[in-house]
């Protein structure tokens, strides 16, 4: 079965790749890893889960919004390789959680990043991971995930 394929069966559909909104790339493939540049919670280009975590929007609606952005990455993953079938491991996720001043549960954020990774990769999804309070993001939106995975040539 595809990766696209059991992304199908849990429910999931990879989305389009997005346009970079500055001077960079989707994501870069080198060597043996692929890295994607921080994508956000974004759905037909338009910015969703705006706002602080813990004050603006919930943990629930922000863990959404580590899933949406981590399909975001898998996207640009796939405009480099053409195909996710070509993703041995996810090797580390970075997530930045737009944080309201006292918030601490970053960890349970980006467990929707991390949860969906490994419904669809299975072992091979699972993955070091770094989550990180930020004082901002742009577009002011939740939450920003990158990726950084093995690949076949």
């Amino acid at each position: 079965m595809s990766v696209e394929e059991r992304a199908k069966s849990i429910g999931v559909k990879i989305p389009q790749a997005a346009t970079p909104v500055g001077a960079y790339l989707l994501a870069v493939h080198g060597g043996s890893l692929l890295f994607t540049a921080g994508q956000g919670p974004v759905k037909d280009g338009v910015p969703v889960f705006k706002g602080k975590v813990g004050k603006d929007i919930t943990v629930e609606d922000a863990y959404e919004a580590a899933k949406l952005a981590a399909l975001n990455c898998l996207a640009a993953a796939k405009s480099v390789l053409g195909t996710l079938d070509r993703i041995e491991r996810v090797v580390k996720v970075n997530g930045y959680v737009n944080s309201a001043p006292g918030f601490i549960d970053q960890a349970k954020v980006m467990n929707g990043a991390s949860d969906l990774l490994a419904q669809i990769f299975g072992e091979k999804g699972r993955h070091a991971r770094t989550s990180v309070g930020v004082s901002e993001l742009p577009l002011n939106i939740a939450v920003e995930v990158d990726l950084v995975l093995a690949c076949a040539p």
